[in-house]
């Protein structure tokens, strides 16, 4: 027998201006057979009322706010009963998506912040918001299909524990089989992370900040035909991975790979070709050669951090086509990733 789950979603707004967008929210999500939480549940905003909310928060399964052009109600502190819902949803580290109106300066002056405090408060929150999953909408009707798809992908990317009906009662066999498969997906995500880690044996290997000093060819148009010159490029291997690694995020051939990398070496040998002549400046072609190409793939595949793609693909298609292992991965993620700066 087949569990029947329900989702509970906790919904978190404004009120007064955003009473249309609400409705086609709880349409949306009613479709999707889950249960709707939200403001309608809790006629005043206080202390007793905030840990109910609280409380309701706790319970649900996925967390949605919708933010277009006011601030809300605020306590004594001046945040919002609505920023607090979000901040108390990222403490209970319940998955969420926030839907902000694609341009909130053109909402109308009766649903916007009257004061320049108001504004600037929803503009810091909007910037708090778009720190996670952000979608956009501009009217009711748009915001109700966007949260559908949306929570579809949430569910499936995230699948949360849910509600069943009170009188199902799985027998002994179902509970066997839901405790090996629990054992099951534990092995699979320490298999993950096992996965993720780097490999052995690659200490003596360049990588990192060591840097790659490669001959680099450069070509410029003279008005008759193209003339080419050679200078030297020194770059680290971790700027070499952090500058083709985002196009292999799913894959990519050779052709994407060398122009990534081409993009990356551009600014390098501009002060290079710069010392030669000055005519070289606005040079209009960079290349490097086929056996430095191949020494970066093989180096890289080395380290783990890229493997060659096994997607099956058309007998025309003669590309060999490169992605990245689960330890480049989160190595590029590390390598990339935006770090708040210390204040």
């Amino acid at each position: 027998m087949a569990l029947e789950k329900r989702y509970q979603v906790f919904v978190s707004s404004t009120y007064q201006d955003l009473i249309e967008e609400r409705k086609e929210v709880m349409q949306a999500l009613l479709e999707l057979k889950c249960m709707p939480a939200g403001m309608e549940l809790f006629p005043a905003a206080n202390d007793d009322q905030w840990t109910l909310i609280k409380r309701v928060i706790d319970d649900s399964d996925y967390y949605i706010v919708i933010v277009a052009g006011r601030y809300g109600s605020t306590n004594e502190d001046g945040i919002s009963y609505t920023e607090m819902e979000y901040r108390y949803a990222l403490q209970a580290k319940k998955p969420i998506i926030a839907f902000v109106h694609k341009d909130i300066q053109s909402i109308p002056t009766r649903n916007s912040e009257d004061s320049a405090e108001g504004k600037a408060k929803l503009a810091e929150f909007v910037k708090l918001v778009q720190k996670k999953l952000v979608k956009h909408w501009s009217n009711p009707s748009e915001l109700g299909s966007v949260v559908s798809r949306s929570l579809v992908n949430l569910m499936n990317s995230t699948p949360a524990v849910g509600w069943v009906k009170a009188n199902f009662e799985p027998d002994e066999t179902l509970r066997e089989k839901i405790i090996q498969l629990q054992s099951r997906i534990a092995e699979l995500e320490a298999l993950g992370t096992a996965a993720a880690r780097k490999p052995k044996d690659v200490e003596d290997l360049v990588q990192g900040d060591d840097v790659r000093h490669m001959q680099v060819t450069l070509a410029y148009w003279s008005g008759v035909t193209y003339k080419h010159f050679r200078v030297y490029a020194s770059i680290s291997w971790n700027a070499i991975f952090a500058a083709i690694g985002p196009v292999m995020l799913i894959e990519a051939n050779e052709h994407s790979i060398r122009s990534a990398l081409h993009s990356a070496l551009v600014p390098l040998v501009s002060e290079g070709a710069s010392k030669l002549d000055t005519t070289h400046l606005k040079f209009d072609k960079l290349s490097i050669a086929d056996s430095e190409y191949h020494t970066i793939i093989i180096q890289l595949r080395a380290l783990g951090l890229i493997e060659q793609s096994k997607k099956q693909r058309s007998v025309k298609d003669s590309s060999v086509y490169w992605s990245l292992t689960p330890y480049g991965d989160d190595y590029l993620t590390k390598l990339r990733a935006i770090r708040r700066t210390s204040e």
